[in-house]
């Protein structure tokens, strides 16, 4: 069959997806090589797409649901070289350089699937598998990128990202509680006698919630640390923007936990802080199996 646009052409217009949303596409990094920009483009504009679906426009739950089941058969179509969608041309294209596995693409459609059907987590393993979806595929499509596929070197980034994806639920609280959304495990919230409903509806206080919001944040913790055995793994410049991910998403816990009320603020960083930040990037950047080691800043 033949392509409707020219690949080169589904190449621009991934880039232009990016660019258009380049505030939430930290991967446009100048950290990133040259060459491999226009990848990360196009995994980009996939997973923008997908989350669309999930959770813009005004769409019953079933079409958002018929959405990403289409996103999912253009994958397919497109592992046969029979997409006509641009995306899929040049992701095809990106598969094809770098032998990326499709099962991380359909990994995140099913996380969005999730979303759509969000019950909450019942315990921190679940937590963990959602993840393993929503956010753990594309660390190991940035280490496929760099033809990085130690054991070890996955097991890292998987935590890494997961840890991530979990510092932004609990930074969230704000805004996603009045969505309707707890990401607290229930088995947290059953030790202190309190239902996810009560959370929902504002019927538990700070002082009550504030022990399963430190347990969230010492789980989340111990997976940064683990992550930080990726760093020797990586060249140079990706270990300059894992660093940064690291350094920024652990001043962020912490400072998430520092709140007086973390249901009511959000966390923000201070000068001091992005002091620290940066010498802490440059550390780890520099001295990568000390902090391996330690698995700890």
């Amino acid at each position: 069959m033949p392509l409707s646009i020219s690949v080169d052409k589904a190449y621009q217009h991934c880039q232009h997806i990016a660019n258009d949303h380049y505030e939430n596409f930290p991967t446009a990094s100048l950290l990133l090589k040259k060459e491999l920009r226009p990848a990360v483009a196009v995994i980009y504009a996939f997973a923008r797409a997908a989350d669309d679906f999930a959770d813009e426009g005004d769409f019953t739950k079933e079409e958002r649901l018929q959405k990403l089941d289409d996103w999912e058969h253009q994958l397919d179509l497109c592992l046969e070289d029979k997409s006509e969608n641009p995306v899929f041309i040049a992701l095809a294209d990106v598969m094809r350089k770098f032998d990326l596995d499709a099962q991380l693409f359909r990994d995140l459609l099913a996380a969005f699937r999730m979303d759509v059907n969000f019950k909450g987590f019942k315990t921190l393993d679940e937590l963990v598998f959602y993840g393993k979806h929503s956010a753990d595929p594309v660390g190991r499509l940035m280490l496929a990128l760099h033809n990085i596929d130690d054991a070890k070197a996955l097991q890292a980034s998987d935590a890494i990202c997961t840890a991530l994806q979990l510092t932004n639920f609990w930074q969230d609280f704000k805004v996603d509680i009045p969505k309707g959304r707890c990401y607290l495990a229930d088995e947290w919230l059953t030790k202190l006698h309190v239902s996810r409903d009560d959370v929902l509806q504002g019927r538990v206080e700070i002082e009550t919630l504030r022990p399963a919001i430190d347990d969230a944040i010492a789980e989340t913790q111990k997976l940064f640390n683990h992550g930080y055995a990726l760093l020797p793994y990586l060249p140079f410049r990706l270990r300059l923007q894992i660093a940064a991910t690291l350094a920024g998403g652990t001043s962020i816990l912490h400072a998430t936990q520092a709140l007086h009320n973390p249901l009511e603020e959000r966390p923000t960083l201070n000068k001091l802080a992005w002091l620290k930040i940066s010498l802490s990037i440059v550390s780890m950047a520099l001295r990568p199996n000390v902090y391996a080691n330690r698995g700890k800043v």
